[in-house]
Order: C-alpha cells, then sequence, then structure tokens
C-alpha cells in the first residue's frame, strides 16, 4: 500500500499532524500502537496554562484542532495571571480526559483522506537522500513520500515506581521497541529524557474542607475562534498545601527514590519537578502547593497536581496521608516516572525536517519538549510543512515575532535544549504583539494561504479584522464629561474629565479596562467583546508596540540575509574555532539565526556577513 505521507505516533502531535496533511488534499495513514492511546492526557487533565494557553490558540488560528476540540470537552476555562498585563493573560481548561480522547478520535476516523492504522512502525527507509517507506513490526512496508515521527514518550520507554520498573508507554500502555534504532541508523541523536505524573486519588476519599475552593472563570475568550457559545464550568478544583510531615517523609526516604539512587538515568523537566525534588531543591520552604483535579465527569478519580513522584508505592500513601484533607485519600493509580528515547532538535530545520533525510519531520516531545501544546504545535507546523513540501510549495518558517510557536521551534532548532523545554511567557521577547486575543490576526492569513484554514474560518476571521480596525478608527473620537463618565472613573480611581476626551486618552489611563468602555459606557455596542478587547489593547499599548515593531524590524535585516546550507564555515577566515564548530554543526538558514547561536558572538556575526558579501559577488 501506499501513502502521500506517514505519521508515526496519535498523541497531540501525531493528531494535529495527519489531519493538517489530510484536510490539504493528501492521502495520509496515522500508525498507533493501540487505540486508547489516542490523543490521550497521560499526565495532567488539563490543556492550556501559562504560555501554553497561548500556544493552543496559534494552533487554532492556523486551522489546527486542539482548541476545538478542548473547548468541546471543558470541565472549567480559568484565565491565569489576571493580576498582571494583558501579554501573559493565559487560558487554561480542565478537560474531561476520556471525553477529548473520544472526541479526537471520531475526528480523526471521520477525516476524509486519513487512515488510522493500528500497528507499530520499526523502520524509515530512505533512497537517494529522501524517505521511501516505513516497515511495521510484522513485516509489511508502506511506501511514503513524506515521514513525521511523533512518538511522544513511548519510544523505548519505561515506567518506575520505587523498584518496581516495567518496560511499557504511560498508564501501562504497548511501548515503541523498534524506531530508535533507525532513527539511529539515519543520523539522528538519540537522548534519554524523563517525566512523570502523581497520584489519582478516589474523590469520596478526600475532605474538601480542607482545601480552597478553585472556581472557573465567566465571560471570558475560548481556545478556538470558531466556538460560539462560553463554556459552562461544571467542575472546581481545589488548593492545598505540603506539610513538614510530607517534606519529613520524603527527605527520610530519599534512598527509596529512583531520582536520588540511580535508577533513573534521563534528564527531567526544570519546570515541571518531582515533589522529591522539589523537596530537595528548596528544603528551606516549608510547604508546596498541590492542586485536586477532575479527571473527567465520568471517572471518581482526582489528579493530585504537584505531586508528581517516582516513589515505592508505600512511601506515595505515606506522603499523601501527611496532607490536611486527604488523611484517609486512597489511592487508586500510583506515581511513576517514565523515561524516554528523543532527539536532539539541532539535528532538524526550523520547518522541522531532519537535516539528514529530505522528507522525514519529528515533532512533539521526541524535539525534546514537554507538554500536550508544545507537542500539538509542532505536530501542525509538521504536518503543514509536509504538504507543502508534497505539493511543490515553500515551506513555512515562523519567525519569533510572529507567534509563540516560532520562538518554540527557533529555540529548539537554533538553541537546542538539554532538558525537556517547556514554553514560558517569558522565552519571547515580542509578548505584547503575540497575545492570545490576536492569534488569528497573526497566524490565520498563513494558515489560509498553506491551505489549511477552512472557508468559513477565513470569512469569520476577515469580518472579525475588518471590526477591529473599524474600532480603532471610533477610537480617535472625543467624548463629551457626563455623570455617566465621571462617575466610571472615580469608580476606578481615575480623575473626572470636565473637557471632551479622546476615547483613545481615556483607554490609556491605567486603570481603565477595555471591556469597561462597551460594558459601563455604552460604547462600541454593535460589536462583540473579544473584537472590542483586541483593539482596544493595541490602542492602549501602542506606544510600546511600535517600539517592538521597531526592534522586529532591525532583526528582519538579519533574518533576511540567506546562508546557503553548502556554506563552508571553516573557510572563513576570523572566525573563531567554537563559531565554526556550532555553524556548521547546527546550519543556521539565516544571518538572524546563527546570530542566535549559543556560543557565536557578534563579532563572529560581523565576519560572517562580510564573508556572505564576497560569496555573492
Amino acid at each position: 500500500m501506499e501513502f502521500d505521507a506517514v505519521v508515526i505516533g496519535a498523541g497531540h502531535a501525531g493528531c494535529e499532524a495527519c489531519l493538517a496533511l489530510a484536510r490539504t488534499g493528501l492521502k495520509t495513514a496515522i500508525f498507533t500502537l493501540e487505540e486508547r492511546g489516542v490523543a490521550f492526557l497521560a499526565c495532567n487533565p488539563s490543556i492550556g496554562g501559562t504560555a501554553k494557553g497561548h500556544l493552543v490558540c496559534e494552533v487554532d488560528a492556523l486551522g489546527g484542532q486542539m482548541g476545538i476540540t478542548a473547548d468541546k470537552n471543558t470541565l472549567q476555562l480559568r484565565m491565569l495571571n489576571m493580576g498582571k498585563g494583558f501579554a501573559v493573560h493565559s487560558l487554561r481548561a480542565q478537560v474531561d480526559k476520556h471525553a477529548y480522547h473520544e472526541s479526537m478520535l471520531k475526528t480523526l476516523k471521520e477525516q476524509k483522506n486519513l487512515s488510522l492504522i493500528y500497528d507499530e512502525i520499526v523502520d524509515i527507509k530512505a533512497a537517494g537522500g529522501q524517505v521511501s517507506s516505513v516497515v511495521t513490526a510484522s513485516g509489511k512496508e508502506y511506501k511514503t513520500r513524506a515521514v513525521i515521527v511523533t512518538t511522544g514518550v513511548y519510544l523505548s520507554s519505561r515506567t518506575i515506581t520505587g523498584e518496581i520498573i516495567k518496560d511499557e508507554g504511560p498508564s501501562g500502555f504497548k511501548n515503541a521497541r523498534g524506531l530508535s534504532r533507525a532513527l539511529e541508523r539515519l543520523g539522528y541523536e538519540i537522548r534519554r529524557f524523563k517525566t512523570g505524573t502523581p497520584p489519582r486519588l478516589d474523590k469520596k476519599s478526600i475532605n474538601y474542607s480542607k482545601f480552597e475552593v478553585q472556581k472557573g472563570d465567566y465571560n471570558i475568550q475560548t481556545f478556538s475562534f470558531l466556538t460560539k457559545k462560553q463554556n459552562k464550568n461544571t467542575h472546581v478544583c481545589y488548593l492545598g498545601y505540603t506539610s513538614e510531615k510530607t517534606k519529613q517523609i520524603i527527605l527520610e526516604n530519599l534512598d527509596k527514590a529512583p531520582m536520588y539512587n540511580g535508577v533513573i538515568e534521563g534528564v527531567g523537566p526544570r519546570y515541571c519537578p518531582s515533589i522529591e525534588t522539589k523537596i530537595v531543591r528548596f528544603k528551606d520552604k516549608e510547604r508546596h502547593q498541590i492542586f485536586l483535579e477532575p479527571e473527567s465527569a465520568s471517572s471518581s478519580e482526582i489528579y493530585l497536581q504537584g505531586m508528581s513522584t517516582s516513589m515505592p508505592k508505600d512511601i506515595q500513601c505515606k506522603m499523601t496521608e501527611s496532607i490536611s484533607g486527604l488523611e484517609k485519600a486512597k489511592i487508586v493509580r500510583y506515581g511513576y516516572a517514565i523515561e524516554y528515547d528523543c532527539i536532539n532538535p539541532l539535528d532538524i530545520y526550523p520547518t522541522l525536517e531532519s537535516k539528514k533525510v529530505k522528507g522525514l519531520y519529528t515533532a512533539g516531545q521526541i524535539n525534546g519538549t514537554s507538554g500536550y501544546e508544545e507537542a500539538a504545535a509542532q505536530g501542525l507546523v509538521a504536518g503543514l510543512n509536509a504538504s507543502l513540501f508534497l505539493r511543490g510549495k515553500e515551506q513555512i518558517i515562523l519567525p519569533r515575532d510572529s507567534s509563540y510557536i516560532g520562538v518554540l521551534i527557533d529555540d529548539l532548532t537554533i538553541k537546542g535544549t538539554i532538558e525537556p523545554y517547556r514554553m514560558m511567557t517569558s522565552r519571547a521577547e515580542y509578548r505584547l504583539l503575540l497575545r492570545q486575543d490576536n492569534a488569528d490576526l497573526r497566524l490565520t492569513e498563513i494558515g489560509h494561504e498553506a491551505g489549511l484554514v477552512t472557508a468559513e474560518r477565513y470569512e469569520k476571521f476577515k469580518e472579525r479584522q475588518k471590526n477591529i480596525e473599524k474600532i480603532k478608527s471610533q477610537a480617535r473620537k472625543t467624548i463629551r464629561p457626563s455623570e455617566k463618565l465621571n462617575n466610571y472613573l472615580l469608580s476606578v480611581g481615575e480623575s473626572a474629565v470636565n473637557v471632551p476626551i479622546s476615547i483613545d486618552a481615556l483607554i490609556k489611563r491605567s486603570n481603565v479596562a477595555p471591556l469597561d468602555l462597551k460594558r459601563k459606557l455604552g460604547l462600541f455596542k454593535n460589536y462583540k467583546n473579544s473584537e472590542v478587547m483586541t483593539a482596544l489593547i493595541d490602542v492602549k499599548y501602542e506606544g510600546y508596540l511600535e517600539r517592538q515593531n521597531l526592534m522586529i524590524e532591525r532583526e528582519k535585516k538579519l533574518e533576511e540575509k540567506k546562508i546557503p546550507t553548502d556554506f563552508d564555515y571553516s573557510a572563513v577566515h576570523g572566525l573563531r574555532i567554537e563559531a565554526i564548530e556550532k555553524l556548521e554543526k547546527i546550519r543556521p538558514l539565516t544571518i538572524g539565526e546563527a546570530s542566535r547561536i549559543s556560543g557565536v558572538n557578534p563579532a563572529d556575526i560581523s565576519v560572517l556577513i562580510m564573508a556572505m558579501a564576497k560569496y555573492k559577488n
């Protein structure tokens, strides 16, 4: 059998990749070990979070699926970081993990041009430096012109709970045993990373009165720009803390902790550490936050967020019982660590295509990232670029100023990572431009040109774009002083006005919120809240945005200076040895990319620019 493209792995990266391929008209197969692993939320039952919410909105803006599916299956929706600026406001949804899986599985099964095949791929063959076929464990060969590897944490994985070590994937699922060697033969550098999960508790065994209730938010945006209704908050979460006794139990049993007795070899995530690591790293801290999160409306299991551990089962019981409100808690699933193979992302281009084999792409945790959202973002880009490659069109490279997705991929492919990479707002230098609310304005045109954005989505986008511009234009008008206006200003701690004031001057006052102009002053009544919000944030911060745009223009001049893929850096007189080694290894596509490589300094870039000028002449 023959396919235009093959996707290996049906996690969050794989689902986005195969849908992007199939929806752009290509005959696609996605291989997975078993049906229950499709879009499975193996760790926390949530989508979004700080910076991760931005990624989901961007995936949606480009025509992806994660935001749509998350909105359909949300149990609770919150906007994080509301006490900070608009740039870092981040959506987080508690989702029904079982319903999410079923919903995405249904989407894949009903997608035209897509075949879902339950089998293990153990080899990828290439001919003439280009992908030619994939081979299953049973020896069956499928011819194809493009392959996207999205194996998540399943590649040669093993789970660890104390002394119990199992050759398996997450939650006892099958793992992929043969593909690591095939990737090594194709030139990838294989690494070993680690992540983990906390215990799951029986909700009936918890004393909730000892915890602080965390409710959802209302009248906030959703992940998808296509979602018409505001999500209902049907469930609550709870906030609690570990105790001094928790700390004591862990410190007294470190010799039994796989993280500290040498059993675990893989590198773990810095920004999502196990409870053992948090206790050891922050010994002076008296307590650590934990959250009780529902896994599903159809399940009695509660996810103990913040207590990721690989301790033996008896120690996990003692740790859990040491927390106020969990004295009688029953563990229904024990926490575990999982080690898995991944590649060095310096082996791939910013298109996510291999530097070794044409038509071969990687996306998700195999590239050294952590998180469903980071995986989905890469899967979408890999799927789109494989589609463009197969259709003979120029592939997409999202610059850092375009999106969090662009920051993510640039960091991976130019800087690399030595630990599981997690997206954070602090990684984006242009984050005031890269807000959740304007993801469609930044990316939908790109998705449309690539052929992924539907006519329905594009029509809605153009209408929204037009309305936002109208609101900005109307914001230049003035309004007269009135009792209603001055009462509002005084209520938010602003001084009253006695002469006409322009709306843009009004919105630039520190305590004036964009939607207050509609809700409390009756302005912009004919427009949607989301349109008013996006337009007036731009108006409020236009001075800052102009400065960021000037910085972007300066950076673009370096990005426009292309470097041939076969350029001989060793022949450039004046380049330091370290710079030559790094440039030869990473093979940047532009001077801008070269300037962001660790170990390449401004003097090296000056030398390189001069060498490029001579090269062209």
